[in-house]
């Protein structure tokens, strides 16, 4: 059952994921005091105030989580953040160096560490520089750009109508290391094994979900989550949220004035979409004219004379076929009616029976 402290946890969660980030500020400290206070909190916390531009409490309450677990590295991260925010360039020197050394695959630490040399460079780097004034100017080197982090795992989604399906591909993580959850608009799953660098995917939806009809099963090979759509029928064109229209899949019946004929696009077309009752209707044409010879035209004989019977006509036909074995086909009910209709092979063939 979930406590009070965990239910203002998840709504803080929520706003943070709506960019109300005074308002996720606020839901953490009623968290806190609602307890016990845990280092997740007062880390979450003090993303919420470096979003709002209160650094000096960012910088307290990351310090107060890597009190409460020193083996957090996004404490650290957090803490070094609002240090540089600050201008305490050795505090968040030295919170890098100690989040990079447990996480030192998470390469948002070798950017902050770049960034903290650029703006306050180590003393023995700052006498280097101090030449005399006749010395020919050393050639400024250019910076490199960092490259772009790559995530430690890959993910993927799909549509259902009434779901959608999100697939990260992890590999032998077990189910006590992941933790999934969910929001209105909002997903998070987090997998921290210990020793390797955590993984977070966060993202504000591309539509709103219904948290107690989402699920999430973490198997060998992957973590599949499934999201129950608010709006079924609607098509997600991308898993996070945009400006961009949904895509609608099916039309009411009530708002288009009764029920609708579906038509489905095809590659062939270019996005042009098909008429199936006129293709229906063109086909059955064909079919009527076109010229058979031999037993396909006696059979076309026979299945239009069916086709256009009535029920007593048809209840006739079927009898005397099967009783016969195939080969008397009647549409006289008073003389298929009361009696057992018996084989009659054409001229030249004869009858057997077969035992199964």
């Amino acid at each position: 059952m979930a406590t009070p402290s965990n239910e203002l946890e998840h709504k803080a969660r929520e706003a943070f994921m709506d960019d109300d980030f005074a308002l996720a500020a606020a839901l953490y400290t009623q968290a806190i005091a609602a307890g016990p206070p845990t280092a997740a909190l007062y880390a979450d916390r003090a993303q919420a105030y470096t979003k709002i531009g209160d650094f000096a409490a960012a910088a307290t309450d990351a310090a107060r989580a890597v009190e409460l677990d020193p083996a957090m590295a996004r404490a650290h991260l957090r803490r070094a953040h609002a240090c540089v925010k600050l201008e305490q360039y050795d505090a968040a020197r030295a919170a890098v160096e100690a989040g990079a050394a447990l996480a030192p695959g998470d390469a948002r630490f070798a950017r902050l560490m770049k960034e903290i040399d650029g703006k306050a460079p180590k003393p023995m780097e700052t006498e280097a520089c101090a030449v005399p004034a006749v010395a020919a100017a050393a050639p400024v080197p250019v910076p490199v750009p960092a490259p772009a982090e790559k995530p430690k795992y890959r993910h993927d989604f799909y549509n259902s109508a009434a779901e959608v399906v999100v697939t990260v591909f992890t590999k032998g993580v077990a189910p006590e290391h992941v933790a999934v959850e969910f929001g209105e608009q909002m997903l998070s799953v987090s997998v921290e094994v210990p020793g390797e660098a955590a993984y977070h995917l966060q993202p504000r939806l591309f539509g709103k979900i219904v948290p107690d009809k989402c699920r999430f099963a973490v198997l060998s090979t992957k973590i599949e989550v499934r999201l129950a759509k608010a709006e079924p029928g609607t098509t997600w064109t991308s898993l996070e949220f945009t400006d961009k229209p949904k895509l609608t899949a099916t039309a009411s019946p009530a708002a288009s004035g009764g029920a609708q004929r579906p038509c489905y696009p095809s590659s062939s077309s270019r996005g042009r979409k098909k008429d199936w009752d006129k293709i229906e209707a063109q086909v059955k044409k064909e079919e009527k004219e076109e010229k058979l010879d031999g037993d396909a035209a006696a059979n076309k004989f026979f299945q239009d004379i069916f086709g256009n019977a009535d029920e007593d006509m048809r209840r006739e036909m079927t009898k005397s076929f099967q009783e016969s074995n195939g080969t008397v086909l009647s549409t006289d009910w008073k003389d298929v009616g009361s009696k057992k209709v018996e084989p009659s092979p054409p001229e030249g063939m004869d009858l057997r029976k077969w035992e199964y």
